[in-house]
């Protein structure tokens, strides 16, 4: 220090300035060096999320259409087996999500590549049942039947798999943007300290720098909060060839994919809530209602008015439980109401043939199951089993709480089924599409069950000829049907 002052002192004029000049300049050079390496790191991450949800967009707009279109053409044999691209096209699909799962650090999206993981191999095991069938030769139908009802309903769920990635990264975007922008706050900030300790000089080149910086980025920063609001119309304009301007060019194609996956997305889903609606009306028996109203009539002109008015209410809490506001999955609780209310409707029509007793506890009522699952049932049982037999029959629907499930069984003591007919309805229960309109009833149950609570879940039949016919639900008692 002592040969520093010296030195100091006997300098010239414009070496002190100089010197002056270096001490001055040397924390505004430390200052941006740290400010543009942060920078450049937050735009290179900000570069990685965007990449990833880009081809995670690509991913789910083509795949579907695509693999769909290959299968079908390898079924139809306008490609044999060497030819076709679905191997390829699964290779090329897992390992773009083998990649994406190194782009992100979410333990949710994780799960959701995971579960697409699933789904590409169920993909691959469609693949080879199809070749399998065209090997043996004269499967045509069936292969039709796994594409219809396995390829492209896993493939649409591939699709969504990837749409609720884009949304959970876009929404770690945004929340990336707000601590990077408290970042740049807070070196915006420092910035006018050290200039104002600087100089007017240092003060005015380090206004313009950081200005130049952080305005493109701010800019950035809107755009992102309207696309978070959901406001897909804005657009970036960041006129510059560095990270920013390439972030902003990636934004703006983020933006297209994005509207046009809502866009396919929202088709999607009309359609699916066509397929629901008429799901639902094929649920309600046009016989039912008018064999109803005809009870109604009947009993209006016999003067019983008390059964008319109850007949009525009955009718009414049907139709109500039976549409519960578009809603697939219900409580215990309210598809018992339902059933209940048509039993009541039914005993009034067959009150010398029939008698029913719901006992299922009431530890059972506020776990979820899909939504006309019971009636269906019981409306077999008095069609198919109490109706064909001589006396009166009665009809039992019992609920069986388990450790990690519980059962609802659905029981009558009518005419039953023999061993052959009971193995016919079982294996129509198990095929994709079974020929009779009975056994449809039974399959479509069992195939809700499935999808909505997974494999374990579902249905199972017992019968004795002349006896009575047992048909029992299995239901889990997962975490997603826990009651609230």
């Amino acid at each position: 220090m002592k040969k520093i002052r010296e030195w100091y002192s006997g300098s010239s004029l414009a070496a002190k300035i100089r010197f002056s000049y270096l001490i001055l300049l040397l924390p505004v050079m430390i200052f941006l060096i740290i400010a543009l390496y942060n920078m450049w790191g937050s735009n290179r991450h900000y570069e990685e999320m965007i990449n990833s949800v880009v081809a995670a967009s690509e991913f789910s707009l083509d795949f579907q259409e695509d693999f769909d279109y290959e299968a079908y053409l390898l079924i139809v044999g306008n490609k044999t087996q060497e030819e076709s691209m679905l191997s390829s096209m699964l290779d090329d699909a897992n390992r773009v999500v083998a990649r994406l799962q190194s782009m992100t650090d979410t333990r949710e999206n994780l799960a959701r590549l995971s579960s697409a993981e699933k789904y590409l191999t169920n993909l691959g095991t469609y693949k080879e049942r199809i070749e399998e069938n065209l090997k043996e030769g004269n499967r045509y139908e069936d292969n039709i039947e796994i594409w219809e009802n396995d390829v492209q309903i896993v493939t649409s769920l591939v699709k969504e798999t990837i749409f609720e990635y884009i949304y959970y990264e876009l929404r770690d975007l945004q929340e990336s943007r707000t601590r990077y922008q408290e970042v740049f706050t807070n070196m915006v900030l420092a910035s006018l300290i050290v200039l104002v300790l600087l100089g007017v000089l240092l003060l005015l080149l380090s206004y313009i720098i950081p200005k130049s910086i952080t305005s493109p980025i701010r800019q950035l920063g809107k755009v992102t909060e309207q696309v978070a609001k959901g406001d897909f119309s804005v657009r970036a304009e960041v006129n510059t060839t560095d990270e920013v301007g390439a972030l902003g060019d990636s934004m703006n194609v983020m933006i297209d994919k994005i509207n046009d996956l809502l866009s396919q997305v929202t088709t999607e889903q009309v359609r699916l809530r066509k397929a629901e609606f008429q799901l639902l009306q094929s649920q309600i028996n046009p016989h039912f209602l008018y064999n109803t109203l005809d009870a109604i009539v009947w009993l209006a002109e016999s003067g019983d008015q008390e059964t008319v008015v109850r007949m009525v209410g009955s009718l009414s809490d049907f139709f109500r439980t039976s549409l519960n506001q578009g809603r697939d999955i219900v409580s215990v609780r309210e598809e018992l109401t339902h059933v209940r209310s048509y039993l009541e409707i039914q005993q009034v029509r067959y009150q010398d043939i029939m008698e029913y007793v719901i006992d299922v506890p009431e530890e059972l009522y506020p776990y979820q199951i899909p939504k006309l699952t019971i009636q269906p049932l019981v409306e077999n049982a008095l069609y198919h089993g109490v109706k064909n037999k001589r006396g009166v029959g009665h009809i039992r629907i019992i609920g069986v709480p388990e450790k990690d499930s519980f059962l609802i069984r659905v029981e009558d003591d009518g005419i039953g089924m023999t061993e052959e007919r009971l193995r016919q309805v079982t294996e129509g229960i198990r095929k994709k599409a079974p020929a009779e309109t009975e056994i449809y009833g039974l399959y479509n149950v069992n195939e809700r069950l499935r999808l909505n609570f997974g494999e374990n879940s579902g249905i199972t039949i017992e019968s004795v000829d002349r006896e009575g016919t047992s048909v029992t639900i299995h239901l889990p008692c997962t975490t997603e049907n826990q009651p609230s």
